[in-house]
């Protein structure tokens, strides 16, 4: 089926996500959409689903225009999608989450559970998914769940899939097996939209590279562009990828985690007897699929944690138990995963935000009183020094795109005396040109002799970065591996598989 969005104009008030955006999708071809994010991707496939109205342009589907009330519509004439966050209810089975909003029934109205379960058999078999249909979808590893949201878009009989930033809750291995799935349906005629702004995975499964910038479409490119092409359009300048770092120049041990264990209100243990250590001078970064206790962990070395127990020693003194703003006035460092809800008040200006956790004295706060002279000279110095793209030191944080939102953070937390820098997912939701500064300023701070926790779901990030690397996996370590361990090794353990090849 041929897929063709002409002039496709979304409006959020004074906010254009997409500006005109012309696409084809061929049968029998993966298209990928790529672009930061905020670049108007996933806006974009949500008018195409039926989500969102478009406020100007049209779809067709075989040069036939369409007129999609709902998601209902879209899947009727034959669209599927496969989003980001799965769509399943985790206490059904796999095949009554496919028969969902869909069901068949028999014999005076009862569900034909039957038929889905057939169904699943069918779909799974012809593509080697290897899914029990009576499996209960919440103890099944995510790449299957996936497989799952892929086989409930194939029993409405899509010709059109789309998938949405797919690889983002993979490991390496089901990545391998998504990219080999998607192009067994691309050989089948399905027509297959990829959004993604990974750009090793579009160089290896893409036919075709649409490129979207800032609402717009800023170019096409051949699957065989450099990452350096790519990413400059997608930026709209040079950028360096590669992460520039010499050797560590190690120091002492200074930070000293033992036996720890956090659980949650209900008692279930989300950190599972943890023990590792950080040398000044170096990045130790704690990889593994998003939810296996990176978060809980990170969470517990800033104080924010309330049922901790084991030991957690910054250069000799014990963090357990202490406040955050203890920990922070220790001089610890933190750039928290969400910046939106822990790390910026959104209302608050540039300069205010600079000073969020020195509002109680010295430099800014004298007697009582903020001193605006000297805040607004440090807030100007900051923008200058972290690149911040700002009209000035009195906007509104929350009018910044969310790579120059992450500087202010950068900004704040760098700017004084550090005894450990702890960064989670530092680059979540910034464009590539933003990376690139970041990268460099996490080296830099590493370089300084400073120890350097960086927590990513991003495998290329945190190869790039780190001295050392943890893997997580259910609450516990996996293993400690150099820096330039290998992805595919990478990958086995962050299913699970130690060093020593058993199951975690």
């Amino acid at each position: 089926m041929k897929l063709e969005l002409r002039g496709i104009t979304k409006r959020f008030g004074a906010l254009t996500a997409n500006d005109h955006i012309d696409l084809t999708i061929e049968p029998g071809q993966i298209h990928c959409l790529l672009g930061e994010n905020g670049a108007g991707k996933s806006t974009l496939m949500n008018v195409l689903y039926g989500l969102y109205q478009a406020d100007e342009g049209e779809i067709l589907l075989d040069d036939v225009v369409q007129h999609f009330a709902g998601p209902g519509d879209a899947m009727a004439a034959g669209i599927g999608m496969v989003h980001q966050h799965f769509m399943l209810i985790p206490v059904f089975t796999v095949a009554e989450n496919v028969m969902l909003g869909h069901e068949q029934t028999r014999f005076g109205g009862r569900l034909d559970l039957a038929a889905a379960r057939r169904m699943v058999i069918e779909i799974s078999d012809r593509f080697g998914f290897d899914v029990d249909p009576d499996a209960v979808v919440e103890e099944l590893p995510v790449g299957v769940q996936q497989r799952v949201e892929i086989i409930k878009a194939l029993s409405r009989d899509a010709k059109v899939l789309v998938f949405d930033e797919p690889t983002a809750v993979l490991t390496p291995q089901e990545t391998d097996e998504l990219m080999a799935t998607m192009r067994q349906l691309r050989d089948g005629g399905a027509s297959i939209v990829f959004i993604t702004h990974k750009l090793r995975e579009v160089r290896e499964v893409a036919d075709r590279i649409t490129v979207i910038r800032l609402g717009k479409v800023v170019g096409e490119a051949s699957p065989t562009a450099t990452n350096e092409e790519l990413a400059s359009l997608m930026v709209g300048r040079a950028v360096e990828l590669t992460v520039a770092k010499g050797a560590p120049n190690l120091g002492e041990e200074a930070l000293t985690v033992t036996g720890l264990t956090v659980t949650d209100d209900v008692g279930t243990v989300l950190v599972d007897d943890v023990t590792f250590s950080v040398r000044g001078g170096e990045v130790l970064a704690i990889a593994g699929v998003q939810g296996n206790g990176q978060t809980e962990l990170t969470e517990a070395l800033v104080g924010l944690q309330p049922r901790v127990q084991g030991s957690i020693r910054l250069n000799g003194r014990e963090l357990v138990g202490r406040s955050v703003k203890d920990i922070l006035d220790d001089g610890v460092g933190f750039v928290p995963e969400d910046r939106s809800v822990d790390g910026l008040v959104k209302e608050f200006s540039i300069a205010e935000n600079l000073m969020l956790d020195r509002s109680d004295g010295a430099p800014f706060v004298k007697a009582g009183t903020v001193q605006r002279g000297v805040l607004q000279s440090f807030a100007s110095d900051k923008i200058a020094e972290f690149d911040i793209r700002t009209q000035g030191p009195d906007q509104p944080v929350g009018r910044l795109s969310g790579g120059n939102q992450q500087k202010v953070v950068l900004a704040r937390e760098l700017s004084r005396d550090l005894s450990l820098f702890v960064a989670a997912q530092p680059t979540r939701g910034v464009d590539v040109g933003s990376i690139e500064f970041i990268h460099k300023r996490i080296i830099a701070t590493r370089d300084a002799g400073v120890p350097v926790v960086v927590i990513s779901t991003e495998l290329d990030e945190a190869t790039a970065l780190a001295d050392r690397i943890m893997v997580m996996y259910r609450g516990r370590i996996v293993g400690i591996v150099p820096g330039d361990t290998p992805r595919d090794r990478l990958g086995l353990m962050m299913a699970g598989m130690t060093e020593e090849g058993a199951t975690a």
